[in-house]
């Protein structure tokens, strides 16, 4: 069964971006729209946050 389809597991918690961290993803975002690589991770480091959170907020804001 899909992990999206699996209604027993417990919802994953929303994250909660601090405002420097929004200040710096929007400041990051205004320079370069497609974040890979090497730079993601660096970004990723150096707000705390994972890989994987910086990813889906920029692909959430390329979408707003």
């Amino acid at each position: 069964m899909p992990k999206a389809l699996d209604l027993d597991r417990p919802k994953r918690a929303r994250t909660t971006f601090s405002p420097d961290q929004l200040y710096q993803l929007e400041s990051e975002f205004c320079r370069n729209q497609y974040l890979v690589g090497r730079e993601r991770s660096q970004l990723a480091v150096k707000l705390g946050l994972s890989e994987t959170q910086v990813k889906v907020w920029f692909q959430n804001r390329r979408t707003k």
